[in-house]
Order: structure tokens, then C-alpha cells, then sequence
């Protein structure tokens, strides 16, 4: 009887915690999340610290899920083979102004340690013509994240 009371306990703690699937459109945008900003090699607490609290905001999160969501967009970006698998995702489940969300998160993901090296710029550019951006919308979505407060070079 006490093994099918902790049975009852697990199903329903389980039912409470999402789960993050392939189709999980949390799943492609935190899988391109992680990618951005360890494209350029280099994986700066800033960068790690903007994630964290991008992910937070934008999925409504705790701590916990928030960790587990990044630990599988990690293994899921470890193990993909392109970008398609997660940008169709995104294509099929955002809408145009969901999709230009992602570029713009992207931009803020890579401008966390103040700086934006070739390599991350070709990514977002990859990124944003698979999910039907415009260059265009691409580069204002980079001028908006550029000249936003928090990004603004430091006057003494």
C-alpha cells in the first residue's frame, strides 16, 4: 500500500512539472538560446546569467524548471545536426511577430558580454532567413537591442 501512495505522489508531481519535448517551441527557443552564446567559443558568466533570466521571463519559470529546460535545450543543441530542427518548430508554433521575439532575444543573448563577434552575427542571420526574418527586421531588431539602455557603452 505505502509503494502505491509514493506511485499517487510521483504521478502527480510529475503532472505539476512540464516537460520538455522535441515539438516544445520552449525547447527550440532555448536550444538556439544555448547555441548563440556559445558560438563564438566563449561562454561568459554574463552571457549564462542573461540566459537564466531570459528564459525565466519568457517561459515563466522557476529556478528548477528553468534549470532543467536549459539543461535539455543543451543536450538537444548537442545533438542536433543543423538549425532546421528548431527553427521549424518555432515556424510552426509563433506567429511573425513570436518569430522576430526570437531574433531579438538572440540579440540580446549575444550583446550580454558586450560585444558581438562575426561568428554570432552569421548565426542570428542563419537563424532569423530559417524563421522568414528579413534582413531588414533583422538588423533593427539588432540596432533596437544595441542602443537599449543596459547595452550602451559606459561614459565616465
Amino acid at each position: 500500500m505505502f509503494g502505491a501512495i509514493q506511485k499517487v505522489i510521483r504521478n502527480l508531481k510529475a503532472e505539476s512539472e512540464p516537460v520538455f519535448d522535441a515539438t516544445d517551441p520552449r525547447v527550440a527557443t532555448a536550444a538556439l538560446a544555448v547555441h548563440a552564446i556559445a558560438v563564438d567559443g566563449i561562454v561568459d558568466e554574463p552571457e549564462k546569467v542573461k540566459l537564466r533570466l531570459l528564459m525565466q521571463q519568457k517561459f515563466d519559470l522557476n529556478d528548477d524548471e528553468t534549470s532543467r529546460l536549459i539543461a535539455e535545450a543543451r543536450r538537444r543543441d548537442l545533438e542536433a545536426i543543423d538549425l532546421y530542427a528548431f527553427t521549424s518548430v518555432l515556424k510552426r508554433a509563433l506567429d511573425e511577430d513570436g518569430r522576430r521575439g526570437v531574433v531579438e532575444m538572440l540579440w540580446e543573448l549575444v550583446y550580454a558580454d558586450g560585444e558581438v563577434h562575426e561568428v554570432e552575427d552569421n548565426f542570428i542571420w542563419r537563424v532569423a532567413e530559417l524563421l522568414g526574418i528579413s534582413s531588414r527586421e533583422r538588423i533593427a531588431l539588432r540596432k533596437r537591442v544595441e542602443h537599449a539602455p543596459d547595452h550602451m557603452p559606459k561614459t565616465d
